[in-house]
């Protein structure tokens, strides 16, 4: 049963997700205004050139973005992404007292505490649980059903397009380029990847979920970032030999120092994780999140990380959260920044290596490396070597160190007379240290 007047929602974009979203709302309009209380109204549509979107309501679309906002509507749904206009949009909106609700985790990267302050100030909500991994329920989890445990790691496959091209490479053997340009042809890379696959993308994801788990403000430029485009078929097949499979991983994590004092590290790059682990199934354009909390243990979060509709259903998701806000008089949570807990340099982060290595075929190569590795206190943990007939292959495998000592241990090995190339460094992941 309704009773509420309508609530009124401007929409700004209308690309793949904006569409579903209009789709949907108008679809499911019985439905959602009996999960509300009161009926939704879409009451228009912000896009740059309307003949362009055939398939939205048109007599719904302006190119006036700023006129919308400003217009008498209770929430603004923000789908266009970027930093401009949508942060100056948004301001508006939530100093006008209208609730948000966006998909856009480079904003919310770059400038989430500036949309926090303007919505605590007017007492409007701000939701986005589209923002970060598609259609997992994923953020509200961490902000809300976890706000009362202790957090400590965040581990996830958050970018679709590079887990469908490492799962590529890994089922057919194909090298990096080869799997890109057929992932492109597929749909599964946009026509310009960079985001994706120099880790852009998945770094500001990494830092709204180190934000949210460790109650701390952690921006884009906080994150160590690597991207795939240096992983390599040789480093697949390597990975297989050991039972591991090569994942980009966003790592989140609340590590303690020698002084006792907590940090947060947060982290994204390619790393080796052993095929038993959670995360090592997780193929093609899936994402996942493994979770660890001091109470509840072990949480696995799975499922379709982009997409028009998958990310609509998380965007209308946070419109019935805010629009219930409104009908009752309520409000969401707030930004839990209470913590402000340093964030540690890369350097310092504890990680293991799989070091690859072309060496000398002759005696005394192994104890010149490893010689290498005790002068920086770096542990080895195993060690692979096969020869041939004027050279050999060397792979060491690390103890957890600090990253700064296995960067200078493999820098110094470089150097060594008896070591002709290191051909792959990949960090390790996953396992006891």
């Amino acid at each position: 049963m309704t009773t509420g007047k309508p609530i009124k929602v401007a929409m700004l974009g209308c690309g793949t997700v904006g569409t579903e979203v209009a789709r949907l709302l108008r679809e499911q309009r019985h439905d959602l205004a009996a999960r509300i209380g009161a009926p939704v109204e879409l009451t228009g549509i912000a896009v740059r050139r309307p003949n362009k979107h055939r398939d939205a309501p048109q007599e719904l679309l302006t190119t006036d973005s700023a006129a919308l906002v400003e217009s008498d509507v209770d929430v603004v749904v923000e789908v266009i992404g970027g930093i401009e206009p949508a942060r100056g949009l948004l301001l508006s909106a939530l100093r006008a007292g209208k609730s948000v609700v966006t998909a856009n985790k480079a904003l919310l990267a770059e400038h989430g505490p500036e949309l926090y302050a303007a919505a605590d100030a007017s007492g409007a909500d701000i939701y986005f649980e589209a923002a970060v991994a598609g259609a997992i329920p994923l953020l509200r989890p961490l902000r809300e059903s976890l706000a009362g445990d202790r957090i400590t790691r965040v581990m996830g496959i958050v970018n679709g397009t590079t887990n469908y091209i490492l799962s590529a490479m890994s089922a057919t053997g194909s090298g990096y380029g080869e799997t890109l340009e057929e992932a492109s042809r597929l749909g599964y890379a946009e026509a310009d990847p960079t985001a994706d696959v120099d880790g852009f993308d998945a770094a500001s994801k990494a830092a709204i979920l180190a934000s949210l788990a460790f109650h701390t403000r952690v921006t884009a430029s906080d994150v160590h970032r690597e991207g795939i485009a240096s992983v390599t078929a040789a480093d697949i097949a390597a990975a297989t030999v050991l039972n591991r499979t090569v994942k980009l991983l966003a790592i989140c994590e609340r590590v303690t120092g020698q002084d006792g004092a907590e940090a947060v590290s947060v982290r994204v790059h390619p790393a080796m994780i052993p095929d038993g682990h959670p995360l090592a199934s997780v193929g093609g354009a899936f994402n996942a999140v493994f979770v660890e909390a001091d109470a509840a243990g072990q949480l696995m979060f799975y499922g379709q990380g982009a997409g028009g509709a998958p990310t609509a259903s998380a965007v209308l998701g946070d419109l019935v959260a805010v629009a219930r806000n409104k009908v009752a008089g309520g409000r969401g949570p707030r930004e839990s920044a209470y913590a402000e807990l340093p964030v540690r340099p890369m350097g310092q982060a504890s990680t293991r290596y799989h070091i690859s290595l072309d060496v000398a075929d002759r005696a005394g190569v192994l104890s010149q490396v490893a010689a290498v590795f005790a002068e920086h206190d770096v542990s080895i943990a195993a060690v692979r070597q096969e020869g041939r007939p004027t050279d050999a292959s060397l792979v060491v495998i690390t103890h957890a160190a600090t990253d700064a000592a296995l960067r200078s241990t493999v820098d110094k090995i470089a150097g060594l007379p008896v070591v002709r190339e290191v051909v792959s460094v990949m960090r390790v992941e996953g396992e006891e240290s």
